[in-house]
């Protein structure tokens, strides 16, 4: 499977955004899809998931301000992102979970190509 992640950008403290994430090669409707981030000298972190069931995942620091959704029809996940905050500024990634029927935080691959967002203060 591939994956392309877009929709970043730049945007001001208390803005939103929403990125985008579109999979080709295979569906992905029977695997868990993650959002990650990895921001300049820093490990790439979780930052929400959403299994083929829909179940909801969120990273606390992200809780009440992104929603995760997806859209199998079209094989796509989004990541609506409001009150945005400088430390949000990252590449995000959309990887799907290594295995159908499968999901825990540490279990995705296919990462792709990411997007930029940049939150300025």
């Amino acid at each position: 499977v591939q994956l392309q992640a877009s929709g970043g950008g730049l945007v001001q403290a208390g803005g939103s955004l929403r990125l985008s994430c579109a999979a080709s090669g295979r569906t992905v409707r029977n695997y868990a899809m993650g959002w990650f981030r990895q921001a300049p000298g820093k490990e790439r972190e979780f930052v929400s998931a959403i299994t083929w069931t829909g179940t909801l995942d969120y990273e606390d620091s992200v809780k009440g301000r992104f929603t995760i959704s997806r859209d199998n029809a079209n094989n796509r996940v989004y990541l609506q992102m409001n009150s945005l905050k400088p430390e949000d500024t990252a590449v995000y990634y959309c990887p799907t979970g290594r295995r159908p029927h499968y999901y825990t935080r540490s279990d995705f691959g296919s990462w792709g190509q990411g997007t930029q967002l940049t939150v300025s203060s």
